[in-house]
Order: structure tokens, then C-alpha cells, then sequence
């Protein structure tokens, strides 16, 4: 009872400040205003540190959709969590979390930017090994390891500002391109982003980091972690490069294109998510670089409103069937959950660009710029590519949890209400059904009107049901059935593995360094090191003592052989 009012006190003041935020973000919206909040923390000589916030529409906004969704899922984690002995930690750590996501939000400064990655590094890190296990150790090293490289790139940043007298970025970004020395601070910024929002080749730490609570899961794959770099780069967008861009435009397409293919291979429900924010993190990205932020901005606040529920779901259905997470036990939920399937079918048609859900609205305005822009075939055909593979992996999703065959673990479901979970849920699905269009109307005063050919226009209409028919087809198998993918193992293998970029971040990274090692300690401090070294040394100072004492032991014996020889020797020579 004591935890339910810790969980329902933090709830309520979050969504409270996220309507305050909300608020403020309409008045900034409006007036076209923006605010700059600076208090000086100390003055030593010359030398000011000053505190900077920066507050316009786009910080605002983001803040308030944080605020809301985090107290969603604490709302929800009254009932997920419930009989956890370190609870109290557990809520200190999401708030924590939230807070961190919010100082890099406001933050113009490349100081307090990189205060509030850390912080989302090192929090992040404590909840993905929350349940202190050896799976929970490893993912959280690699969590925490891949985003150091991101803080290297901010530090390096920071460095080369000192060359510009202040760290205040946002002052410099029209220097960017006209400033050769800037390019490098943009280049950094890039990296910083690409590890944080796992993009090619730093895509394996996403799915590895599912080892923490689902609440944290939908909270950092929703609106914090994973779309941190993307909001950097929005701040950015205007310092960015066209090589630059040219660079990220096609890394983006192709982890879209990897998570897609990765995801139809894959029978882990929390990973097949992971995977889905994966793909539309590079959607979000090619956007940035095809030069729309507004546009990119507003996808980012829509994913985080249907994400979430995406992953509220999934922990209400692995909660249930006793942290069962293969989807091929979970076939028939139907019957037993439907309000929960409810609120799981609208969050994954909104993933999809069902018309009127709230995926809808940013992501057919971002296909259709895409038309309009300078992309080539390659670049194109991933898009496309990636866009069926949404779709085709989502419904195959459905097709287990809605219509599969009965499975005995789905018995558990009987027995299971979720009342506080499914209250946050029902929430949250009325959020992702209204949000896309109040905030499109909010954003976009004057709509988008895109005039294109006829078969430009439904091309993604094919694509779409193109992908909704062939994901249900290659779901729909019985035990008697062949598996075709078993006879190209190895293809399929290299597929569902996001291309061995997991072995490649974990055991390559690791195998060269040890085993070169390990022939270094053979070679010099086990070899020669050894023989010339130390114990050449004790050896030699060994076999010397023996022989010493060796004569000091048969003095007498010793004296008549060297008298005989030196008698001998003067007899030889005098002679």
C-alpha cells in the first residue's frame, strides 16, 4: 500500500508538470517566443560559469510528452512491480532517469548537455541490471560501453568550443557551415547521436538493454534513452553538413532496413519491439537528413506516444503468462485478454500508418517528402523496403498473440486482472488514437499538400498490404509443416542476427585484444622475459651458489686436485 502511494504521488506530480509543460509550450508556440534562463553559479577573475536553460516550443513539448509518458509507466509500475523488495530504488532510478532527459532537453550548452547524458548513461546502466543477473551484467556493459563512445564525442566537442570562447552552441550553429573549423564539432555531435539512438554499427547494445523491467523499457525506448540523439540532432539540423548528412542519410536507411528484417526473424516479443524502435529511429534520422526537422520532430513525439503503449502491452502479456516472452506460447490471447489485445492492435497499427492513428500523420507526410526529395534508387528502395517490413512484422506479431492456435501458458490469463496496468494502458491508447491529429494541427498551422502521381501515391498502400499479406502468410505454420528457412540456415542465421553486429560489439571487440594478449604473456613475460629476466637471473645465482658451496664442502679434496694440476701444469712448462 506504501509502494501503490509512492507510485500514485510521483504519477500524479509528473503529469501535472507535464501539463504545466504542455501549457507553456502552446504560449511559446503561438507568440513564436523563446527564453533563455541563466544563473551564474560562480565568478573566479575573469572567468564566469554561468547555468544556461533554454526554453522555446520544441523543449517544452518534448518535456511535457517525457513528463506524461514517465508517469504513465510509473502508474503502471504500481502493478508490474508490485512485490519487489528494492521498489523504493526502482522509483528513485526512473525519476532519476527522467530528470537527466529533461536537463539535456533545456540544455543549450555542451556542458550541461553532456551532465545530462551521463546521467542517462549511468541510470541507464543501473536499471538494465536491476535483476542482477550474469544476462543483466552483460547487457548493461554493453549498454554503458556503447554509449561511452557518444560521451567521447561530446568531450571532444566541448574541447574544440574552447576555440570559440563559449559552449553555448546554439549561438555558433549558423557558423557551421560557413566556419571550415566547425565542421568537426558537427561531426562529433553525429557519432554522439549515432551511439545513443543505436544506429549502424552501434545497433547492438538496443536489443541487449530488454534485460531491464519492461516499465524502464517503455519509458527509454519511447521518449528518453534511444531519442536523445535524435533531439541533438534536431538542435543541430542546421550545422549539419551535406556530407555529413549524406553519411547519416545512408547508415539510418540501412538500420532500418536491418531492424526490419531482423524483427521477422525473431520469436522474443520485448526484442521484436526493441527491434520496431530501432527501424523507426532510422526513419526519424533519414528525415533529419532529407532536411525536415519540423517533420522529424513531430515523428519523434508520435513514436514515443504509441511505443509506449506498445511496450505497456507487451509487459501486461509477459507479466501474465508468468515472464513467458516467446510469442509462440502466446497464441489465442484473445479470449483471455481482449482489452489489453485492444489497446496492443492500436498501438501496432499506428506503428504501421494506419489512417487516422497517430503514426499515421507523421508518417505519411514523411514518405511522402521523401518522394519529393533528392534520394537515389539505393537509399529509395531500403525506404520502401523497410516500410513492408513494418508492416510485416507487425501483423505476424498479431497473427501469434490474436488468432494462433491455443497454447496452455495462455491458462494464466484467467487468474490475472491488471487493473492499475490496464487503467494506464486505456490512458495511453486514447493518447496514440487523438495525439497525432491535435499535434499536427498544433505544429503545422498551414498542412501539408503534396501533389505526386497516382502510382507515387498508393505505392505505399502496396507496400503496406504487400508486407500485411506476406507477414501473415509465413506465420500461419503448424508443427508438421517444413521450415524453409532451416535448409539456408546460415542466411537466416545472418538475417535474424542483425548481421552479426551483436558477436561483432561483444566477442570480436574482445577475442583480438585477449588473444594478442594472451600471445604477448607467452612470448616476452612467460619467454625470454623469463629466461633473460628474473628467473634467468635466480637460476644463474642458483647454479653459482651450488658451485661455491660445492668447494667449500670438499675444501681438502679440492686443495690436493688444484695442487697436483698447478705441479703439473709448472712440470709442463719448465720442461
Amino acid at each position: 500500500m506504501v509502494f501503490l502511494s509512492i507510485c500514485f504521488i510521483s504519477s500524479i506530480s509528473l503529469f501535472f508538470m507535464g501539463f504545466l509543460s504542455l501549457f507553456l509550450a502552446l504560449k511559446c508556440l503561438v507568440s513564436l517566443e523563446s527564453f533563455f534562463l541563466e544563473w551564474e553559479v560562480f565568478d573566479i577573475n575573469s572567468v564566469s560559469v554561468v547555468m544556461t536553460l533554454y526554453f522555446d516550443w520544441i523543449s517544452l513539448m518534448f518535456v511535457s510528452f517525457v513528463l506524461f509518458i514517465s508517469s504513465m509507466v510509473i502508474f503502471y509500475s504500481g502493478e508490474y512491480m508490485v512485490g519487489d523488495d528494492n521498489i523504493n530504488r526502482f522509483i528513485v532510478l526512473v525519476l532519476l532517469f527522467v530528470f537527466s532527459m529533461i536537463l539535456m532537453i533545456v540544455s543549450p550548452n555542451l556542458i550541461s548537455i553532456l551532465l545530462g547524458w551521463d546521467g542517462l548513461g549511468l541510470v541507464s546502466y543501473c536499471l538494465v541490471i536491476y535483476y542482477q543477473n550474469v544476462k543483466s551484467y552483460n547487457a548493461g556493459m554493453l549498454t554503458i560501453l556503447s554509449n561511452r563512445v557518444g560521451d567521447v564525442g561530446l568531450l571532444m566537442s566541448v574541447a574544440w568550443m574552447f576555440n570559440y570562447g563559449s559552449w553555448n552552441f546554439i549561438f555558433y550553429l549558423d557558423c557551421l557551415h560557413s566556419d571550415s573549423a566547425m565542421w568537426f564539432v558537427g561531426l562529433m555531435v553525429g557519432l554522439a547521436a549515432f551511439t545513443s539512438s543505436a544506429q549502424i554499427p552501434f545497433s547492438a547494445w538496443l536489443p541487449a538493454a530488454m534485460a531491464a523491467p519492461t516499465p524502464v523499457s517503455s519509458l527509454v525506448h519511447s521518449s528518453t534513452l534511444v531519442t536523445a540523439g535524435v533531439y541533438l540532432l534536431i538542435r543541430f539540423d542546421i550545422g549539419l553538413s551535406d556530407d555529413l548528412s549524406f553519411v547519416l542519410l545512408f547508415f539510418s536507411s540501412l538500420t532500418m532496413f536491418m531492424a526490419g528484417l531482423g524483427a521477422n526473424f525473431e520469436f522474443d516479443l520485448s526484442k521484436i519491439i526493441a527491434l520496431s524502435t530501432l527501424s523507426q529511429l532510422g526513419l526519424m534520422i533519414l528525415t533529419l537528413c532529407l532536411g525536415n526537422y519540423a517533420l522529424a520532430f513531430f515523428h519523434l513525439l508520435m513514436h514515443a506516444l504509441f511505443k509506449a503503449l506498445l511496450f505497456m502491452c507487451a509487459g501486461y502479456f509477459i507479466h501474465g503468462l508468468g515472464d513467458n516472452q516467446d510469442i509462440r506460447n502466446m497464441g489465442g490471447l484473445v479470449s483471455f485478454a481482449p482489452l489489453p489485445l485492444i489497446c496492443f492492435n492500436i498501438s501496432n497499427l499506428s506503428l504501421c500508418g494506419m489512417p487516422f492513428l497517430s503514426g499515421f500523420y507523421s508518417k505519411d507526410a514523411i514518405i511522402e517528402v521523401s518522394f519529393m526529395s533528392n534520394l537515389n534508387f539505393f537509399i529509395f528502395s531500403l525506404l520502401f523496403f523497410s516500410i513492408g517490413l513494418t508492416v510485416m512484422y507487425s501483423f505476424r506479431l498479431c497473427y501469434y498473440l490474436f488468432t494462433g492456435r491455443f497454447n496452455s501458458s495462455c491458462v494464466n490469463m484467467l487468474v490475472y486482472s491488471g487493473g492499475y496496468m490496464i487503467e494506464g494502458m486505456l490512458i495511453m491508447s486514447v493518447v496514440a488514437i487523438l495525439g497525432g491529429s491535435c499535434i499536427s494541427w498544433l505544429i503545422f498551422p498551414c498542412p501539408y499538400l503534396v501533389f505526386l502521381p497516382f502510382d507515387l501515391k498508393v505505392l505505399t498502400l502496396v507496400v503496406s498490404v504487400m508486407g500485411m499479406f506476406i507477414g501473415y502468410e509465413v506465420s500461419k505454420f503448424s508443427l508438421g509443416w517444413p521450415c524453409y528457412s532451416l535448409g539456408s540456415y546460415s542466411f537466416s542465421y545472418f538475417l535474424g542476427s542483425m548481421w552479426f553486429f551483436p558477436s561483432l560489439s561483444t566477442s570480436m571487440l574482445c577475442y583480438f585484444p585477449i588473444k594478442s594478449g594472451f600471445l604477448l604473456i607467452s612470448a616476452v613475460d612467460m619467454g625470454w622475459n623469463e629466461s633473460l629476466g628474473g628467473q634467468g637471473l635466480y637460476e644463474f645465482l642458483i647454479n653459482s651458489s651450488s658451485f661455491i658451496q660445492f668447494i667449500q664442502n670438499n675444501n681438502l679434496k679440492i686443495y690436493f686436485l688444484l695442487f697436483s694440476l698447478w705441479t703439473v701444469v709448472i712440470l709442463f712448462v719448465f720442461s
